[in-house]
């Protein structure tokens, strides 16, 4: 998490950096500071803990001008909420860092760079950045070259934005698993982690791509790429019609918003994976510390949030031997619960306000668990504020009152927080978090490769126009998959919808399987697959219409009466995340076919505020 921006131009820039701090305080509020080269010639800066306006109100009583500067706001990773610890950190008083990201390898950094003289004011590891930073400035005398020398010996993610009194004419920044942004501009080049900052004075835009290091002046703007080779990266013109407000070229918010589930997945996962691992400081300043006292987990939500609790719990206790219940938050709330020793207790949710969910935690406080966290899309949010730790979801404005991209980017933290709590525990088998991690990496081009799957989705959606009752099966992880498609085809189309595990057909849902009723199943190839199969086959014997989305792998085909979708190949722990898509982009249209108001279903409402 965590904000940048930076400029530098023939104007004032301060008021440019306050107002893109402002739009970017969604990714952090512990703190906010700026760094400006100043008219006078010196590297001055203010700092202040809590939200923007703090700062803004220190800095219309002590002023800042000057044409060169960056800015930060920030979600603590290391160290606690203080000024000291706020960005932009200093070396003397001619260099200046603000940082996304974390850096693994700072204790080892700090001490070295003490042994050099260096004096840490700080906890952050940032700071060991803007130290190694200034002694290879010494050795080698040029700010850029300087940073090409320093870029290799830190390990971690980082996106970095860098200020020199000795060299006022330029920013420099770079790019390892942390986005970046330049503003282009007339006479005057900006630098931010979201154009979202840079939207007030340019419509022009150059992402940094990873490795990517940027020499940034007035008048032009130099990259070097991974290899260190001079690169140049493509200008983007912003439109209206991409602002998330906008439907764009889509018919609703919501296909838009089950589109966006590459991108935003992709910058869910930016700046919280190492080479073969998950950062666990991503969580949090104690994250390590209080990861390795779990030993048992308990997940409250609601609604969509609440399926993916329950995929989570698959992933936890298969993982990493951790002991996870999950429960629907107005139920928790209301009954007397026994606390297992050293418990996680895990919130998910959209909006960050649902109130039974918020009820919940506040109780939760009072009961003697060992710590709370949040998974939330909403940094600003009561529950973010109120819990002991939190990762933020990066899906972005979810208009749409049913839940799409919000779901795919809880289900990415939850098993991220899975490994996470398994590398600090040490109960990963070897190689999983390796293995795993690298799928993620993977994971945003398989999503692309199920929407791709859009226009056969919409000509399945036909069999449904007449129907008014549906059933989803699934077994394992997919259970709640097929859960979560049963919720988002009765939310927008009103078809009855119910899901069960697929084992339980003989126990009651079978009485109900005729050709009026389609079975739609999500089949994996995984060691359930043959038992789902004769499951299937029970549907089949009862004149039950099938539709499977099915591996392509899984050995199934068309047949009468069934319908086979085949699914891009994905490795088993991610299938619930992938497979999830064409549930959503099938209650898309088959609502679509039935008239509804998509966006906006009846007797819903996107946030659910009171009880």
């Amino acid at each position: 998490m965590c904000g940048i921006v930076g400029a530098v131009a023939e104007r004032n820039i301060t008021p440019i950096l306050v107002e893109g701090l402002k739009r970017l305080e969604y990714r952090g509020y512990d703190s906010a500071g700026v760094a400006v080269f100043t008219q006078a010639g010196e590297l001055q800066r203010r700092r202040r803990v809590g939200k923007v306006a703090e700062l803004e109100q220190a800095l219309a009583g002590e002023p800042l001008t000057g044409y060169l500067g960056i800015a930060h706001t920030r979600w603590a990773t290391h160290g606690a909420p203080s000024e000291r610890n706020a960005h932009p950190h200093f070396s003397g008083e001619q260099l200046a860092v603000v940082h996304n990201g974390i850096i693994e390898n700072h204790e080892e950094l700090r001490e070295r760079l003490k042994g050099l003289g260096y004096v840490f004011t700080s906890d952050t590891d940032t700071e060991t950045i803007v130290h190694l930073l200034h002694h290879k400035l010494q050795q080698l005398g040029d700010l850029t070259t300087a940073l090409k020398a320093a870029i290799p010996e830190l390990h971690g993610a980082y996106g970095l934005a860098v200020i020199s009194a000795a060299q006022p004419d330029r920013i420099l920044a770079a790019r390892s698993g942390s986005p970046l942004v330049i503003g282009l501009g007339l006479g005057e080049n900006f630098l931010a982690s979201d154009q979202l900052a840079l939207r007030q004075v340019t419509d022009r835009f150059m992402y940094l791509e990873e490795g990517d290091i940027a020499e940034i002046r007035r008048d032009s703007v130099q990259i070097w790429d991974v290899a260190g080779q001079p690169v140049q990266r493509e200008s983007v013109q912003y439109h209206e019609g991409a602002e998330a407000a906008d439907k764009g070229e889509y018919r609703h918010f919501m296909l838009k918003e089950i589109h966006e589930q590459p991108k935003v997945v992709q910058r869910t996962l930016e700046g919280r994976l190492g080479g073969d691992h998950v950062l666990v400081q991503a969580f949090g300043p104690q994250a390590a510390e209080l990861f390795a006292k779990v030993r048992n987990v308990q997940i409250v939500a609601c609604g969509t949030s609440y399926h993916a609790g329950m995929v989570a719990r698959y992933w936890l206790e298969a993982l990493t031997g951790i002991p996870c219940q999950i429960e629907v938050a107005s139920e928790f709330r209301y009954r007397q619960v026994a606390v297992q020793p050293a418990s996680l207790f895990i919130t998910i949710s959209q909006s960050g306000e649902t109130a039974d969910t918020l009820a919940a935690l506040r109780n939760a406080k009072q009961a003697g668990y060992l710590a709370s966290l949040t998974i939330c899309n909403v940094g600003t949010s009561s529950l973010v504020r109120e819990s002991d730790l939190c990762l933020l979801t990066q899906a972005g404005p979810e208009i749409g009152v049913a839940s799409t991209k919000a779901f795919t980017t809880q289900l990415v933290s939850l098993l991220l927080l899975t490994l996470a709590l398994g590398q600090v525990r040490g109960t990963l088998q070897a190689g999983v978090a390796a293995e795993l991690v690298e799928e993620l990496r993977r994971l945003p081009t398989r999503l692309g490769e199920a929407l791709a799957m859009d226009k056969t989705v919409e000509k399945v959606a036909e069999l449904f126009a007449e129907k008014h009752h549906t059933l989803f099966l699934g077994r394992g992880a997919q259970y709640p998959v097929a859960m979560e498609g049963a919720l988002k085809l009765k939310e927008i189309s009103y078809i009855h919808a119910e899901a069960y595990p697929a084992g339980e057909l003989k126990h009651g849902p079978l009485a109900l399987v005729d050709a009026d009723m389609p079975v739609v199943t999500v089949a994996p190839n995984n060691e359930l697959l043959e038992k789902l199969k004769s499951n299937l086959q029970e549907v089949r014997a009862r004149g039950g219409e099938l539709i499977v989305f099915a591996d392509g792998a899984a050995g199934m085909s068309n047949g009468e009466g069934t319908q086979v979708i085949n699914m891009p190949h994905i490795h088993d722990v991610l299938a619930p995340i992938l497979y999830t898509v064409p549930l959503q982009l099938l209650s898309y249209y088959v609502a679509v076919l039935k008239g509804t108001d998509v966006d906006q279903p009846r007797n819903l409402a996107k946030s659910v505020t009171v009880e």
